[in-house]
Parts: structure tokens; C-alpha cells; sequence
């Protein structure tokens, strides 16, 4: 794999993906490389099927290896949500500001604070679908806290921890993340066929 295609406009995502690979011999393109893929709108009913259907899309139009991937926040105490809205929360507009604060806001009688961070990302490369799962446990927080990363990592506190997503360092972040770990499963995906190339 020589290029690779980042499903994504979402720059916050793009520099975690980057600083992943960044040890691979691979060019790494983004949506901005290609202004002939429409915008995508992510009305699946899953995870999976909105990483997919980025995927299989930009796939189409490129013909390039793409990665695209959907995170959810799952919050015990709200049954779930906002899960598979998580980008969409307070509206179909809404930032990640106002996403923040409509959680805080639900979340302010709530003593069960636990939730989690599901990440799904599917690759999809000349041998076909290939699909991946990073999930990371931890807290909402009372309040926002940190000035680092973007949508949730201000009120999502990792287990182990007493900081914030935002309050780490990208290292630290991508360490326990759950982006990190699907990640992972991609870039060891990916190096074991190159293993299987070089010995042919």
C-alpha cells in the first residue's frame, strides 16, 4: 500500500491518523486532495454502516485504498447516547461546542457517569472490506476541561486517568484511545501484508 486515502474532513482526526502511521512508507491523502467527492451524509443506523458507506464511496471515486472510520460516545446513564448521533447531538448543525453542552446539561443529575468511546474504522484495499473495533472506557466529566483535541475529549476522562482526552498529549491520547487501538489492528493489518509481499 503505497497511498491511502483519510475518509474524512475532519482535521482533528486526520493528525491523530497521521501521527499513527507516521512511521509507515505510506502517502496519506485526505478529502481535500479530492474535491470531486461530494459530501457524504452519515444517516446509517451504525457505526459500521456510516464507516462504510464513506469508505465505499470515496473508494469509488478514487480507486485508491481508503480508510474511513465513525465514532460514537456511549453514555450508560442516557441509555447509550448519543452514540451513533454523537456529531449531531444538539442538532444536525451543531458544533462540537454545542454537542458538549447538551450532554453536560443531561448529565447533571446523573450519578452513573460511566461511558465509553467506540471507534469503528473499515479499510477497504485491493483485497476487499476489512473492518476493525477500538472501544475506550472511562467517565463524563462535571465540566470541560483541557484545551487539546476536539468534539467530546474536553468532558471524556479515560480510565486510569484523572485527566481529560483534551488535557493529554496527543501521545498520551493515542496510547488509550479508541481510535488508537482500532488503529492498531489497521497498521498491524497492514504490515503483515507487506511481510507476506516481501517474502513472495
Amino acid at each position: 500500500m503505497k497511498e491511502l486515502v483519510l475518509a474524512t474532513r475532519n482535521r482533528g482526526k486526520v493528525a491523530e491518523i497521521k501521527q499513527l502511521l507516521q512511521e509507515r512508507p505510506i502517502i496519506i491523502r485526505t478529502l481535500d486532495d479530492f474535491p470531486e467527492v461530494p459530501e457524504i451524509v452519515e444517516d446509517a443506523a451504525t457505526l459500521e454502516g456510516n464507516a462504510l458507506k464513506k469508505a465505499e464511496v470515496v473508494h469509488r471515486i478514487t480507486g485508491l485504498p481508503v480508510l474511513a472510520d465513525d465514532t460514537g460516545l456511549e453514555v450508560d446513564a442516557l441509555d447509550g447516547r448519543p452514540g451513533v448521533f454523537s456529531a449531531r447531538y444538539a442538532g444536525p448543525t451543531a458544533t462540537d461546542a454545542e454537542n458538549r453542552r447538551r450532554l453536560l446539561q443531561e448529565m447533571e443529575a446523573k450519578a452513573n457517569r460511566k461511558a465509553r468511546f467506540r471507534t469503528v474504522v473499515v479499510l477497504i484495499d485491493e483485497e476487499g472490506v476489512h473492518t476493525f473495533e477500538g472501544i475506550c472506557e472511562g467517565v463524563i466529566g462535571t465540566e470541560e476541561r483541557g484545551e487539546l483535541g476536539f468534539g467530546y475529549d474536553s468532558v471524556f476522562i479515560p480510565e486510569g486517568y484523572s485527566r481529560t482526552f483534551a488535557e493529554l498529549t496527543p501521545e498520551e491520547k493515542n496510547a488509550v484511545s479508541h481510535r488508537g487501538r482500532a488503529l492498531r489492528q489497521v497498521i498491524a493489518y497492514i504490515d503483515t501484508k507487506e511481510k507476506q509481499r516481501v517474502g513472495e
